[in-house]
């Protein structure tokens, strides 16, 4: 079996406040997009973990395939499986791929093994392993709210955008970017500005991390900047970081040979 987990980007991102349980409550818009990592699952007489692509620092382990293969396996006793990741999607990037390829390897696992597991199980399962998680099981921009794994669907149409994507390669940790945060309320519902056109996104539509994230790389609000110049209806940082993407209606060109970049028509 062979699934292609996406990317995410993140539409607003507001953070509303810190939680008893150390988490923080938000409010954001996450639609995938065509970036994809490949993960392969077959049977095998042992488990087996394979990384291929970019590569991914620290012990296989602790890499989200394996735990959410051993979580699965915790609760219903699954036959071992081989594991190939090939790892497309930039890590520590706000685009979820770690994320992705966890709850892939759920709906993966469930299907190979016909487990029947309903979207909610899977969902609930999914948030074990991270807040973006759950957003993953299902293929449809959703409002998430909470800690992210409060999810509802929004209509949320960009067909016929280009999406230009650019990472530095400067790793955000989750805590760090949490760490210096203002939190954040727009004026007006993200569903309200979510419906304008996204030509109107552009001082409605933010992202809470930006400031504390641009003061310390001041690099990445140089490269959203340069989007702007670049003819982008709205740019903005994607999760916390180091992201930063920019919505077109005309084929952009690439700028950066020295970063990763990619341009998508979606």
């Amino acid at each position: 079996m062979i699934l292609f987990p996406p990317a995410k980007i993140n539409l607003g991102l507001n953070i509303l406040g810190k939680r008893e349980d150390g988490y923080h409550t938000i409010e954001s818009c996450m639609f995938a997009i065509p970036l994809r990592d490949v993960l392969e699952i077959l049977p095998s007489e042992k488990v087996m973990f394979v990384q291929t692509g970019i590569p991914v620092k620290g012990d296989e382990a602790d890499n989200l395939v394996m735990k959410a293969f051993r979580l699965l396996n915790s609760r219903y006793a699954i036959p071992n499986v081989y594991i190939h990741l090939q790892k497309n999607i930039p890590m520590g990037a706000g685009l979820g791929g770690g994320s992705a390829d966890a709850t892939y390897t759920l709906l993966g696992l469930n299907e190979l093994f016909s487990l029947g597991l309903s979207t909610e199980v899977l969902q609930n399962l999914a948030t074990e392993l991270g807040s973006d998680c759950p957003f993953f099981v299902v293929d449809q921009p959703q409002l998430a709210k909470g800690r992210g794994e409060v999810l509802s669907p929004i209509n949320v149409d960009l067909k016929g955008y280009y999406l230009k994507i650019i990472n530095p390669g400067i790793h955000i940790g989750t805590a760090e970017a949490y760490s210096n945060v203002e939190f954040t309320k727009g004026d007006e519902s993200l569903e309200s500005v979510l419906s304008k056109s996204p030509e109107d996104w552009r001082n409605e539509l933010v992202n809470g991390f930006e400031k504390s994230v641009f003061q310390k790389y001041p690099m990445l609000k140089g490269l959203k900047e340069q989007l702007y110049v670049e003819g982008a209806l709205y740019a903005s940082m994607t999760g916390s970081g180091s992201t930063v993407f920019g919505l077109f209606t005309k084929e952009p060109a690439y700028s950066h040979k020295e970063l990763f970049e990619s341009v998508i028509r979606l």
